[in-house]
């Protein structure tokens, strides 16, 4: 099952949780303050292989290595 992440609006805590895809929007409480008024948060994955980046995230196409100060990617 996948990883989600969620805000809660009321106290701004992020947390993690493994819910099945049928789950992923259902409700869900704030693990630090028990509200009802959490969001699922976009997340990103990033995939590396011999120091380059192979999948996810930003990359920059102008450097060797996948990730450069130009660009902000790491």
């Amino acid at each position: 099952m996948p990883i989600y992440e969620y805000t809660c609006q009321d106290c701004q805590i992020t947390f993690e949780t493994i819910r099945s895809i049928r789950e992923a929007d259902a409700p869900i409480t704030c693990e630090q303050c028990q509200g009802n008024n959490v969001k699922r948060r976009i997340s990103l994955f990033n995939a590396s292989s011999g120091g380059r980046a192979i999948a996810g995230g930003p990359s920059c196409s102008s450097c060797a290595s996948g990730a450069c100060s130009t660009c902000g990617s790491h």
